[in-house]
Order: structure tokens, then C-alpha cells, then sequence
């Protein structure tokens, strides 16, 4: 498997003829569809030049093409494609409704196909049992393995009722490590116990639920295979002896990206072995080498001397033509361009998404002195909005701490706000801005009578690379803004709105909090959601998914009704 980047046009595109050209030369099987970052809307003329090229891809290639996609939050990127937003996994945590999952799988499953993606490399199965895991966070549903396998095992069968590939990752599970695999080895210090009693678990309702794949971790588990030099995909005593053998799973063995450095920091200097020791651990595709062409001559020489079975080349061979021809792509292997625009983003399906992130709104601490923000101040409530056609100019101050002040997080946050109060001070800080801009931010703060702190953290590989070389670590704010926030809470924490866009673990290191919502995402419907949550348009119902402190977790299935998370102030 190789990756498409999306946006690429024209068949002429180098881009795009490099790839045609690997597919032939290399016999690749599978490609993988990505968006750069920050992928803007295209032109509505142009915004299905990727489906064309991939119809293109398809008749090129001599056998049909298997076609992924990272679609944690749906099709991505939904301003490319119009197909609709869903929240971050851990906002179904904390909506606690199974059918909701089900939902999710049953609507990106159509959506994909419409555009010609057959294989979504999702759900992410990982208890986030670590707060500072970097990676994981919020794409896991979260820290109850019996909830994360609940929803882990509806997502498939929505998606698999609706012609769609899906896949379990990251086994033998990801969620307790401190270190972000895509940059460095990840290790799992966990004992036998609790690897089968938190971590596999969510597997085994995956396998149970007819999961078609599994990925496998860049990760060391010592109590699992001891072996310095082998990670989970590359080691035979976790793809064959525990996945295959023990749990039963029959489908497709897939690698997590072999570019990553979780394994290339293994392989300095010889990265076509990585390939070759993957694939005799029991992986049956191989994704996104580091080296192509050395990957492909590792492989083809260990079967040609007799290190890899003509044999076992040829069962994941079997298995991914069989994958192919459950999807009948041997019968029609494109897609109708001209359907695309009514099978996706069916309004009916975007008032779902959205349902769905409201419903995962969390109330985790409140004064009782701000919420809900509204029109009428009250003496009892002196921070509460002036009242329309008064002068108090700026009486709510909106902070914005991001990663990037150029980036759309807060943009329709920023919009929703301003809908119920058009005046409202709008501040974007991230931390190249934070220092310079300190002074004028905690004036206002001052002079603000309410204050509202959107803080957007989302784990991501770039996001790693960029503040684990600082030093900071990823799921946490960095030092500048960090600092500015921890100003604001000092002199006005009473008055303050605090809304977790992103990671919910704020409360552990920022306990002066004393108004907090979480959203677990900073996606588009997730910031309305937001926005109506502060103005007391929509019940914060959701129950915290994951371990903060002083805070319960849920604690049984999926399908139960949820309510508020609470924590008593200091």
C-alpha cells in the first residue's frame, strides 16, 4: 500500500504519474488516500479530481486497486469532498450510545464508496488508558475497554453493512505509551494481566464483530516478546502466536506505516528488511515503505531464496484478492462521478453528525456564576452577557490558544459566538504570538466581564515533531501559552469558560479550572456544539470517557444513558 496524496489534478500531474508508474513497476496492490495539511475547499468544478484520477488508477492497473483511507472523523477531508464532519472518537465515549457508533460506520462506509474508497484503516481500538499519550488521545473512544469494545464493535457493523473494509488498530494496543511511534520505539511496560484485561479486549469484540483487518503497532511489549529489536510488526510472537493463533483472527494483517521512525530507527541503513521481517511476522500488506523499491527487492528476493514461502506468499495474496472480490470489485472497479454529489452529505446525515456532537457535550466543573452565558445580567450573576442595546462594549472576551493562528482552529467557534454576540472580543493566540501579546490579552481579561478560554489540543504526528522537539511533550500545551493561560486563570478563573477542544486532561494541569466543557475534537460540528453548550441551547449530557482527576469514569456499556461528570471544586 502506497500513498495518494489528495488534491493532486491532471493525469499529467508528476505527482500523479510517479504513482501510476510505481503501480506498475512495483505490482503495488493498494493505495492510501491523504490530505496534505491544511487542505483548503477546491472549486466545485475541481473537487472530485481526485475520484477521477482514482478511476484513472483503476483502469491503468491490471488487477483492481484496494483504495484506503484514514477516515477517523469520516470521509477527510470534508471540505474537499461536502461528505459530513463527525466528531473525534472519544466524543462517542462520551455520548455513550452504541447506535451512535453504528451510525458513524453506516454513513462513512457510504459516503467512501461513493467516492471510490473501499477501506477505511479505523476503528482505532486503543484503551487510552495514559493521559499524556501524545498520539492516541482523542482518536480512542476511551479508557473503559468494555465501552471502547461496545463501540469499536458497532462502528464495524455499520460500516460492513454498507460495503465498507474496516480495521482494528493499533494491536496489540497503543494506548498506554508515552511516546509517539511515528517519531521514536514506543514501549508498553505493562504486565500479561493487564494487557488481557484492558488492551485486548477491545480486540477481541472487533474480531467477534468481523473485523476485516488488523494493524499492527510500532511498538515494543516486552511482556509479550522480549526481543529488543523486534516491535509488535515485526515480532512472529505477536502477528501469528497471539493475533493469529490465539485470537483467531483470519482476515487481513496490515503494518502501520513502515516510513514510521517507531520502526526505520530499527532498520538504519537496510529499511527493505523492515519490510521483509513484517512480513514473516504474519502481515499480509505492506503500508507506505520508507524505501519502495528497497522493500519490494527485500521481499522478492527472500522468496526467491527460499526465506519467505512460495506458500505463504501466496495465502495474503489469497486473502487480498478474496478482500477485492467481496467488494465485486472484479465486477465494477469505478466510480459514478456524477452520483457523488447525492450520496454525500445527505442533510439528513450532517443533522446526525451533529446530534452526535452535541450529545457528547460534558459538563466536568461548573461555579454556578457563569453558565449559561446569556442575554440579561443579573446581580446574583455580574459575569453573565449585558443585556442588547447597552454600551458595554467587549463584555465577552474569546481566547483562542492553538497550535497556529493561521490554521481554522476557532473560525467557527468564532462565528457561533459572534451570533449570539456580534461585539464579542475574538483573540487568537499560539506560541509564537503568546509572548508579545500577553500584556494586551490579560488587559482585557480585566476589563472582560466574561471570559471564555477555547484551548485546542488534537494528537497528531506533525504536532509531535513540532513541540517534542521543544522538549514539551505533545498532549499538553506548549510553555508560551501555557503560561498566558495559567495569567488568565490567576485573576479571573471565577469568570472564565474553559472548553476543551481536543484533549480533556486541562483540569490535571490546570486545576484552577472552574468552569470546564469538553468536546474531545476541535472539528467544525464540535465548536458549534460548543457554542451552544455555553449559551444554553443544548443539556450537557456527556459522561466523562477517559480518567481525569477526582472525575469517574463510565463504567459500563455503551448503550447506557449518560449524564453529567461532576467534580467538586477545591
Amino acid at each position: 500500500m502506497v500513498r495518494m496524496r489528495v488534491g493532486v489534478s491532471g493525469v499529467r500531474n508528476p505527482e500523479y504519474v510517479r504513482l501510476s508508474d510505481s503501480i506498475r513497476k512495483y505490482h503495488i496492490g493498494s493505495v492510501a488516500m491523504s490530505a496534505p495539511p491544511g487542505a483548503r475547499s477546491l472549486h466545485s468544478d475541481h473537487r472530485y479530481e481526485t475520484v477521477v484520477l482514482l478511476n484513472h488508477l483503476q483502469a491503468e492497473s491490471k488487477l483492481p486497486l484496494l483504495v484506503a483511507g484514514d477516515f477517523e472523523q469520516g470521509v477527510l477531508p470534508a471540505r474537499l469532498f461536502g461528505t459530513t464532519v463527525f466528531p473525534h472518537a472519544m466524543a462517542f465515549g462520551a455520548a455513550g450510545k452504541a447506535a451512535y457508533a453504528e451510525e458513524f460506520g453506516r454513513i462513512t462506509a457510504q459516503e467512501s464508496r461513493a467516492i471510490g474508497v473501499h477501506w477505511n484503516l479505523f476503528p482505532v481500538a486503543d484503551v487510552n488508558s495514559n493521559p499524556a499519550n501524545p498520539i492516541i488521545g482523542t482518536r480512542a473512544f476511551g479508557a473503559n475497554p468494555e465501552q471502547v469494545g461496545t463501540l469499536v464493535a458497532a462502528y464495524i457493523r455499520g460500516a460492513r453493512a454498507n460495503g465498507m473494509l474496516t480495521t482494528a488498530k493499533h494491536f496489540p494496543g497503543h494506548g498506554n505509551t508515552g511516546t509517539d511511534s511515528h517519531l521514536g520505539v514506543a514501549r508498553v511496560d505493562e504486565d500479561q494481566e493487564l494487557l488481557r484485561t484492558v488492551d485486548l479486549p477491545p480486540f477481541r469484540s472487533a474480531i467477534d464483530a468481523g473485523v476485516d483487518a488488523v494493524m499492527m503497532a510500532h511498538i515494543r511489549v516486552p511482556a509479550l516478546d522480549p526481543d529488543p529489536n523486534l516491535v509488535a510488526t515485526t515480532s512472529p510472537a505477536i502477528v501469528t502466536g497471539l493475533l493469529k493463533n490465539e485470537l483467531g483472527f483470519k482476515g487481513i494483517v496490515i503494518t502501520d506505516g513502515l516510513d514510521m521512525a517507531g520502526l526505520t530507527r530499527l532498520y538504519a541503513g537496510n529499511t527493505g528488511r523492515a519490510a521483509v521481517d513484517a512480513f514473516k511476522a504474519g502481515n499480509d500488506v505492506l503500508t507506505m515503505p520508507a524505501d519502495l523499491d528497497a522493500s519490494y527487492r527485500g521481499v522478492l528476493n527472500a522468496v526467491r531464496s527460499g526465506e519467505i514461502s512460495r506458500q505463504r506468499l501466496d495465502a495474503s495474496v489469497l486473502k487480498i484478492l478474496q478482500a477485492k472480490a467481496s467488494l465485486g470489485l472484479h465486477k465494477n472497479r469505478q466510480v459514478d462521478i456524477a452520483a457523488i454529489s447525492k450520496l454525500v452529505g445527505n442533510p439528513a446525515n450532517v443533522a446526525i453528525g451533529q446530534r452526535i456532537s452535541d450529545d457528547s457535550i460534558t459538563l466536568v466543573r461548573d461555579n454556578g456564576k457563569l453558565f449559561p452565558l446569556r442575554l440579561g445580567a443579573s446581580v446574583r450573576n455580574a459575569a453573565l452577557v449585558r443585556p442588547r442595546g447597552t454600551q458595554d462594549r467587549h463584555a465577552v472576551l474569546v481566547i483562542v490558544l492553538c497550535d497556529n493562528v493561521r490554521a481554522d482552529d476557532g473560525r467557527v467557534l468564532e462565528h457561533e459566538i459572534r451570533a449570539h454576540i456580534p461585539d464579542a472580543n475574538v483573540v487568537y493566540v499560539d506560541p509564537r504570538v503568546a509572548p508579545s501579546r500577553a500584556g494586551n490579552v490579560l488587559a482585557a481579561v480585566d476589563q472582560a466581564r466574561a471570559v471564555v478560554v477555547a484551548v485546542y489540543i488534537v494528537p497528531s504526528a506533525a504536532r509531535s515533531r513540532k513541540l517534542g522537539r521543544a522538549g514539551k511533550h505533545p498532549a499538553s500545551l506548549p510553555d508560551s501559552t501555557s503560561a498566558l493561560f495559567e495569567k488568565v486563570l490567576g485573576r479571573a478563573s471565577e469568570k472564565t469558560a474553559v472548553l476543551a477542544m481536543g484533549n480533556p486532561y486541562l483540569t490535571d494541569d490546570f486545576p484552577a479550572i472552574q468552569n470546564y466543557i469538553c468536546t474531545f475534537s476541535n472539528v467544525t460540528v464540535s465548536e458549534i456544539s460548543a457554542a451552544r453548550a455555553l449559551f444554553g441551547e443544548i443539556p450537557m449530557h456527556g459522561q466523562m470517557p477517559v480518567n481525569l482527576s477526582g472525575v469517574r469514569v463510565q463504567t459500563a456499556s455503551a448503550s447506557r444513558p449518560a449524564h453529567v461528570a461532576t467534580l467538586t471544586l477545591p
